[in-house]
């Protein structure tokens, strides 16, 4: 069986969209042991974003089901999309699977660029239609940097979580078992998680 480790690293120098919280981790020696003090944001590195990160009353952290982030996941490899994630890139390609991650060129960058791919409304709408439960880029976001919001309310008003900032360097387009969990930070809006791909069945 193959692992794939598809979470950036967590450190003070990895990407940070702009806005959010720059990491900063402080040991703290105690003599017999050592701790370390923490700041980060709900939306650093790796990251889920709930329901309740863009809609009133939506979903937090706590409250999704983890069988969500549990289970078969399909990559789509659209490393040859320079920008816009449009339906005709999906279609065809969504049917018996409730969790997508979409694989860009991004996947290899170390440093934040704002034209990184993001998906358009109606790819979203598409996404939305085909029952998509969960939805995973390696991109900073699912919606381009001069956005409205638009695409995360209607994802995450149908109730699909999201997942930013993967790293799909290294995994084959296909179908894997996928295990990607957050914090349990009650009411929160959103959670580094770590996530993990493995080989549904093994490959000749």
């Amino acid at each position: 069986m193959t692992v794939y480790d598809i979470t950036r690293a967590l450190s003070e120098d990895g990407i940070l969209y702009p806005g959010d919280v720059r990491p900063r981790f402080r040991e703290i020696d105690n003599g017999q042991y050592r701790v370390t003090e923490m700041t980060i944001g709900s939306h650093t590195g790796t990251h889920i974003d709930a329901p309740s990160h863009y809609i009133e009353g939506g979903m937090t952290v706590d409250e999704i089901p983890p069988a969500v982030l549990m289970g078969p996941a399909r990559v789509l490899d659209c490393s040859d999309v320079r920008e816009v994630i449009e339906p005709g890139h999906l279609a065809g390609r969504l049917d018996g699977t409730g969790t997508i991650l979409v694989k860009t060129w991004f996947s290899g960058r170390r440093e934040f660029d704002p034209g990184y791919p993001s998906l358009s409304p109606e790819a979203a709408e598409m996404i939305v239609g085909a029952g998509i439960t969960c939805l995973g880029t390696d991109a900073p976001s699912i919606e381009s940097y001069n956005c409205d919001g638009s695409v995360h309310r209607r994802l995450l008003g149908s109730g699909l979580v999201i997942l930013e900032l993967l790293d799909l360097s290294a995994v084959p387009e296909g179908d894997y078992f996928m295990t990607a969990l957050p914090m349990r930070l009650k009411g929160g809006d959103g959670s580094p998680v770590r996530a993990i791909l493995s080989d549904t069945e093994e490959k000749s």
